[in-house]
């Protein structure tokens, strides 16, 4: 028999954590990098004792609110573009369900967090312990089971034993550029602390090597075939370019043959926006040159994309009526998405052998689209700047304000460094910032939108911070996000991590308010309005916040605008700054981009005593008609 060590069951997954490395195109890198948590009587004395012997190197960050400290090594690891990650841990109970969500926003987006619940006792003696949540026809179900809907592995180390078997699987998924996402192991209080005799080598230094899928000869030829029976090809660039870092090969590829791409929120930026290929955002959030041109479009090439309802207009974008889906990701699960033919393999190297093999089998090979794309590349940055210099009325009450398109315009091209990284996730602002902003420097565009998660804006941008210490991290927000949450900002302030948060005021969830208004419904419920004792509604005085007053008592520094000037002046304070800011602009309500010849399916009611609602279920039933049905 081999070398073993007497350890508790949270020393040796500490000391495993600590040990786990990964290899990807050569360059071997420390793969987890420390723990965000929330100590509670479930994990204090177990992971807790742990994390606080100090021999290890994982760096501990307290969390505020759980969620957000999942968020913030969301954030990291996909700034990291995966090659490295934190775990996260809580009590049992509410602790571990305010994780559930953020355990969600990261199964869809495909990054990799490792969830660490306390759980209750595996002996069940002391039953039913402090938040113990008591089902009776399954005595087995615990708050941990929560997980297990929005997790891509879950498991329970109900003995000391079992963690191994765990830890293995765990990373095996975690490791997976196909299959990661939230991983939880769920560890009962009493289990964290009982001992056992580890091998020495399931503790030592493990390394998992990322190999990138090939394509086959068989898989190119299907593919090179396609598009050289293609006259009017477009490519959706998704995340999985990014995480490929196929962003030159996609560039070439495109330049070679003169082939346009649209960006989802997850590919934007991983190409400058002034390449002329790049047609800005694609679908119900996108670009009216994309959208032109993916109505055209007689073959899509779907690069690494998840392929949701914004990206294809719920499947109503592509109205060529011979329009064929080409596949390409290493999930086979999206590849073979809307009716596509699959290519499962790596974006980088597929993009790379599709170029060699058209150039040797059809030389000269090039889109028919021609001076069409420059033609509407030139009409949508015409719109960019229209709409950068919007100007609006005042508020209601005569102070200034800014139109929302204004602020991202004004820090877009003058007011932010071109390097500084961006993040947001809810609301209109990503809608906005799909559209218009403009990436100069690829990797600093940071969208959370697979889950478009509220508040997961501030807790990310830490998480950025942390990754990326010497960039400027700025999140920005809208008010109905910031008040969702934002504890993190506490934490920024215990650890001295700088992030810039510019949340943009409009009283209210008028994202929704838009929506709803589309639909032919009278405003209800989504503007932050106090209660009209006359008719009971939501529909008084305007509710006003003051937001970098907020930021002052967490220890930021807090600063306002409602002007250009205000916010270049407030802008400039934060870049001189040593901590933390917020800035809170005042915005107009109705200064968010409409939509540019896109469409939208959602479940308006087929029946109302409001005329305006049935006749736009009316106009949803005719567009519906045109959409592909799967």
């Amino acid at each position: 028999m081999g070398k073993t060590i007497r350890l508790t069951m949270a020393q040796a997954l500490v000391r495993f954590l600590d040990n786990q490395y990964i290899e990807a195109d050569g360059e071997e890198i420390k793969f987890v990098t420390g723990v965000f948590g929330i100590f509670g009587h479930g994990v204090v004395v177990g992971l807790g004792e742990a994390l606080a012997a100090g021999d290890h190197q994982l760096r501990f960050y307290q969390a505020k609110n759980e969620q957000g400290g999942a968020h913030a090594a969301m954030g990291y690891a996909k700034q990291q573009n995966r090659r490295r990650m934190m775990a996260v841990t809580s009590s049992i109970g509410p602790g571990a369900l305010n994780m559930v969500t953020a355990a969600g926003t990261a199964s869809v987006n495909r990054i990799p967090v490792l969830f660490l619940p306390g759980d209750v006792f595996a002996c069940r003696q002391p039953d039913p312990v402090l938040q113990q949540v008591e089902l009776p026809q399954d005595y087995t179900n615990t708050a941990s089971d929560a997980f297990r809907a929005v997790s891509r592995y879950w498991d329970r180390v109900n003995r000391p034993e079992q963690l191994m078997s765990a830890m293995i699987n765990a990373f095996r998924v975690l490791t997976d550029p196909a299959d990661t996402g939230a991983v939880t192991v769920a560890l009962p209080q009493d289990v964290q602390g009982e001992a056992y005799d580890y091998p020495v080598e399931f503790l030592a230094k493990r390394v998992h090597h990322i190999e990138r899928r090939i394509p086959t000869g068989g898989q190119i030829s299907r593919a090179a075939a396609m598009i050289r029976a293609a006259k009017t090809p477009l490519i959706i660039c998704g995340g999985g370019v990014r995480f490929s870092g196929a962003g030159e090969a996609l560039a070439a590829f495109c330049e070679t043959f003169r082939i346009p791409f649209g960006e989802t929120q997850a590919g934007k930026g991983v190409i400058p926006w002034d390449n002329p290929y790049n047609l800005s955002g694609i679908g119900s959030t996108g670009s009216l040159a994309a959208n032109r041109i993916a109505r055209e479009a007689d073959l899509i090439l779907a690069i690494g994309t998840r392929l949701g309802d914004f990206t294809t207009c719920s499947k109503w974008l592509f109205q060529n009526p011979g329009v064929q889906v080409l596949g390409i990701n290493l999930a086979p699960f999206d590849a073979y998405k809307m009716n596509g033919e699959p290519i499962v393999a790596d974006a980088k190297l597929t993009l790379e052998a599709l170029t060699a093999a058209l150039s040797a089998d059809a030389p000269g090979y090039e889109s028919a689209w021609g001076e069409r794309i420059g033609e509407l590349r030139t009409e949508w940055k015409a719109e960019v700047d229209r709409l950068y210099r919007e100007e609006v009325p005042p508020a209601p009450d005569g102070s200034p304000r800014l139109s929302q398109i204004r602020v991202l315009g004004e820090l877009n091209e003058r007011l932010l460094p071109r390097h500084t990284i961006v993040v947001s996730g809810s609301g209109s602002i990503p809608s906005d910032m799909q559209r218009v902003w403009r990436t100069r420097t690829p990797g600093t565009y940071h969208m959370e939108y697979g889950f478009s998660c509220m508040g997961y804006e501030i807790a990310a941008a830490l998480g950025v911070k942390i990754g990326c210490p010497d960039r400027e991290v700025a999140a920005i927000v809208g008010d109905g996000a910031y008040t969702m949450l934002h504890t993190e900002l506490l934490t920024a302030v215990q650890e001295g991590k700088k992030i810039i948060v510019i949340v943009l005021d409009n009283t209210g969830f008028h994202c929704i308010d838009n929506l709803q208004r589309s639909q032919g419904i009278s405003k209800f419920g989504n503007e932050w309005n106090l209660r009209d004792e006359g008719n009971g509604r939501l529909e008084g005085r305007a509710v006003r916040v003051d937001y970098a007053k907020n930021a002052e008592s967490w220890g930021a520094l807090g600063l306002r605008a409602g002007t250009p000037e205000e916010l270049e002046q407030a802008v400039a304070a934060a870049l001189a700054a040593s901590g933390p800011v917020v800035i809170d602009v005042k915005v107009s309500p109705d200064s968010m981009t409409k939509s540019y010849e896109s469409w939208w399916r959602v479940g308006t009611a087929q029946t109302s005593s409001n005329p305006e609602v049935v006749k736009a279920a009316e106009a949803m039933a005719v567009e519906l008609a045109r959409a592909r049905k799967f």
